[in-house]
């Protein structure tokens, strides 16, 4: 049974995913995600306040949630002092943790040196460094 907090993630990607499939193809695989970082370039050109920089964290973040969570399994949780979810994959016999809504806020505000694929290959590393090893890392 999922929770709360995996429907309104899986929601928000879904919905993400539809509503910018004039852009490309969303379909969750670890290739679309060069397409989201090109809409994060975009962004990145715009003057975004608190609020609309915040959505597009909690849109984009969980898309890219998603994209590993489907490719490479794991369990959302809330995390209150940093108030967002982080994806936990591979308990008990390892732990990769990601913060997508972090990632996503630099990549608009700083640019290219915040490149989704590239932090994204990272978990990916470290993902197969935990199968092989029990290796524990939080991928930031």
């Amino acid at each position: 049974m999922s929770s709360r907090l995996e429907q309104d993630i899986i929601s928000t990607a879904e919905s993400f995913a539809a509503n910018f499939s004039d852009r490309g193809n969303f379909d969750f695989s670890i290739q679309s995600l060069r397409k989201l970082d090109d809409l994060l370039e975009e962004l990145g050109n715009y003057k975004l306040d608190n609020h609309a920089l915040d959505s597009a964290s909690s849109m984009a973040g969980s898309y890219i949630f998603e994209v590993a969570r489907r490719n490479y399994g794991g369990r959302y949780f809330w995390v209150q002092d940093r108030d967002q979810p982080v994806l936990v994959t591979g308990e008990p016999e390892y732990s990769i943790s990601i913060f997508a809504f972090d990632k996503v806020k630099g990549r608009i505000q700083n640019g290219k040196e915040d490149d989704i694929p590239y932090y994204f290959d990272g978990y990916i590393e470290a993902v197969k460094k935990g199968k092989q090893t029990g290796y524990s890392a939080t991928i930031v």
